[in-house]
């Protein structure tokens, strides 16, 4: 078939399909410079999903995100709250502190990644390469919505148990005595009404106090 039939044919495609939809003909006129592949997909209604080009933004996602425009990897971190039923706005504050948005960031303990998991809870949490943005939010997702559930949804609590871990919350019978501790319930908690306002543009600082689990 010669371009010349193809272009013919996709815009008989195109004149039944805006008769069907109630619209005419001439709204989708192609313009002569469109390729036959676009044409196509116009005709038949095909749409071609976004590259994954920028952190945040992903194919599978389509860069859904509730968060912010601008906020690192918002689609991975809103896919990985809602998986665990937890706030992406939460979420998106705790690996802000954590690391910066910083996918290699470390602590000296060990601690690695976006969501600063350690080795041993990494592995418990299913997370085989903590460097991974993707596998490192899901884990980190996982482990905060596993603290949220331990203490009864008390948000501090939960982050308090994420920081020093849940033996000290359950010791002290509440956010432990520890300045660092103490801090990072404030802050994450500070950068969640932040993500949720989106009136603020965030900042992305590296974390300041980094827990090591």
């Amino acid at each position: 078939m010669s371009i010349e039939a193809a272009m013919s044919r996709v815009s008989e495609l195109q004149a039944m399909i805006a008769a069907a939809h109630g619209a005419g003909a001439a709204a989708l006129a192609i313009e002569p410079e469109t390729t036959f592949s676009s044409a196509l997909a116009s005709a038949t209604g095909t749409v071609t999903p976004p590259l994954a080009t920028e952190p945040g933004l992903s194919a599978a996602t389509g860069g859904a995100s509730a968060l912010p425009a601008g906020t690192p990897y918002a689609a991975e971190i809103t896919a990985a709250a809602q998986a665990n039923g937890i706030d992406p706005a939460l979420l998106a504050g705790l690996i802000k502190q954590e690391s910066g948005f910083n996918p290699t960031a470390g602590s000296p303990a060990g601690a690695r990644g976006l969501a600063q998991l350690m080795p041993a809870t990494a592995a418990g949490l299913g997370v085989t390469d903590v460097l991974d943005p993707v596998q490192s939010i899901n884990g980190g997702a996982k482990y905060l919505k596993q603290q949220l559930d331990a203490f009864g949804g008390d948000v501090a609590k939960a982050l308090a148990a994420y920081n020093a871990g849940p033996g000290a919350v359950q010791r002290f019978g509440g956010i432990p005595p520890y300045a660092e501790t103490q801090n990072y319930v404030r802050i994450v908690q500070a950068n969640a009404a932040e993500f949720r306002g989106g009136s603020t543009t965030p900042s992305y600082s590296s974390a300041t106090a980094p827990s090591e689990i």
